[in-house]
């Protein structure tokens, strides 16, 4: 194990045996399952004594890090815990509130945020996972057999580094069928999904040390994104309308980054006024709108709002991504940037790679032509709609009066959790014992900017990959083990706290 120590350090050494041990666990040099040295080695190595290897062993075990196994050895736990959590910050005050500069911290760390999520357990609620058994693999299948057929040259050359023409032409009629977004095919640029147009758009648009402003919380691979360009992060809070678009008018911010059609993580729909208000701050001060809209396939509740870029073009970089439509695994996205920064854009592209696979586009192409693109997502919104009722209607059945946020739209819902229950980080830990996976903000995909209010009281429940059964099966034997844990009473105890005003 490549860890030092420092004899001269105030810090005991069994501190610094936790310290640099738990560091290599979150930054992933050592992965879930892995042994540790045995403490006799580990102090032979660092030349301790063998007790300051066992106190530092015995604290790391002790807060979830590592297992020991008798007879074995001792291994990194399989299931970490939440790294964010600040248990000291557990009686904030309730309600929605903008962190001081004072107390941010960075939160990039070079490793892979929480988008992944490999865990076998049978009924998980995980926040990013479309349902396979909805792929259109049948037709998928007939459409990589035609492209194929008609493949000629473009298996052997490079095409144009922006995409494949066909597919920007697909995509162009698509969003503006959908979303009112007026452009010309080579407006849109294909990438590796919506991480990749965000590292474009940041390419053009940001230089170290320029000011953005972010939802609080906020998708976490964005926050990291940020923190590794340097940029100075203007966390501003979310309620249910969405972004505070007053507190982003009062910025010097050039950028702000947006999820408004179900905010990641929380999932609120940004107003119409708020759109206009921040909007016409873009349009006053010159700054952009990165306007990430993914869930935008899916609404359940009221007509959907135009995208952003819609209403006005010019200070608006849209990114789109068919990692809920499709699937994450096609790794297919796309920005859509003003015609001013077409020619920026396009240089930018070629810089970072000679374009996407062909084969996925041209089959991508011919399923939008087709229009079983459109068929396909019709059929997705009404299983999600569906699963989405299943899951509002069991949490009301077994939990009382609950308070959900995001329920209009997308893939997940927020569960703001009553005072009467323990931290969301708890209820999380006891759903595990039956298999059952919730999640908090953190352990989720998002980040919250100093603080610990969402991270503390809310838990975010994803249900496109559930079936019905599942759903409420899952949320049956969560309150199940809530109460075998003493960790609820009885739903009539569940009252809803208000929201503070914004």
């Amino acid at each position: 194990m490549l860890i030092t120590v420092d004899r001269d350090s105030p810090e005991s050494l069994q501190e610094q045996i936790f310290s640099r041990i738990r560091e290599q666990i979150v930054s992933g040099i050592l992965r879930p399952g892995m042994p540790v040295p045995s403490s006799r080695i580990l102090a032979t190595q660092l030349r301790v004594s063998r007790n300051s290897v066992i106190f530092g062993y015995e604290r790391l075990i002790n807060e979830g890090y590592l297992v020991a196994k008798p007879m074995i050895g001792t291994f990194v736990t399989d299931v970490l815990p939440d790294l964010a959590v600040d248990t000291s910050q557990n009686d904030a005050p309730a309600g929605f509130h903008e962190p001081s500069e004072s107390r941010r911290t960075p939160v990039f760390s070079g490793r892979q945020h929480a988008i992944l999520n490999n865990s076998n357990i049978p009924i998980d609620f995980w926040t990013q996972r479309t349902d396979p058994r909805a792929f259109p693999l049948k037709t998928w299948r007939r459409l990589v057999m035609q492209s194929l057929a008609s493949a000629g040259h473009n298996l052997t050359e490079y095409g144009d580094p922006c995409g494949l023409m066909a597919l920007r032409v697909a995509i162009a009629e698509h969003i503006g069928n959908t979303r009112g977004i007026q452009a010309r095919p080579e407006q849109v640029v294909i990438l590796a999904g919506a991480q990749l147009a965000l590292n474009l758009a940041l390419r053009l648009l940001a230089s170290q040390g320029d000011e953005i402003a972010v939802e609080n919380p906020c998708n976490q691979g964005a926050a990291y994104l940020f923190e590794s360009h340097q940029m100075r992060l203007r966390p501003i809070a979310v309620d249910h309308a969405g972004i505070d678009a007053t507190a982003v008018a009062a910025t010097d911010a050039r950028l702000v980054y947006l999820t408004p059609s179900h905010q990641f993580p929380m999932g609120a729909t940004l107003s119409l006024d708020r759109r206009r208000t921040i909007l016409r701050w873009a349009q006053r001060t010159g700054a952009y709108v990165i306007e990430d809209d993914y869930d935008n396939e899916y609404r359940y509740d009221g007509a959907p709002l135009p995208a952003l870029a819609a209403l006005n073009p010019d200070h608006v970089i849209y990114l789109g991504t068919f990692s809920k439509s499709l699937g994450a695994g096609l790794r297919t996205g796309f920005a859509i940037f003003p015609e001013h920064l077409v020619d920026a854009a396009a240089t930018a592209k070629a810089l970072l790679d000679n374009g996407q696979v062909w084969l996925e586009q041209a089959t991508l192409a011919r399923f939008m032509q087709s229009g079983g693109f459109v068929r396909h997502l019709r059929r997705c919104q009404q299983h999600y709609f569906s699963r989405r009722n299943a899951l509002i209607s069991r949490l009301r059945e077994r939990f009382g009066d609950v308070d959900l946020l995001g329920t209009e739209a997308g893939t997940h819902i927020g569960w703001r959790l009553p005072p009467s229950l323990m931290p969301a980080h708890n209820v999380k830990a006891i759903a595990r014992t039956r298999n059952i996976g919730v999640y908090t903000v953190q352990s989720g995909g998002g980040h919250e900017y100093d603080g610990s209010h969402f991270e503390t009281n809310w838990l975010l429940l994803g249900y496109a990959s559930l079936s019905e059964d599942q759903i409420k099966a899952g949320i049956d034997r969560l309150e199940e083990a809530l109460k075998s844990s003493g960790a609820l009473r009885s739903s009539a105890n569940l009252a809803r706290t208000p929201l503070a005003p914004t």
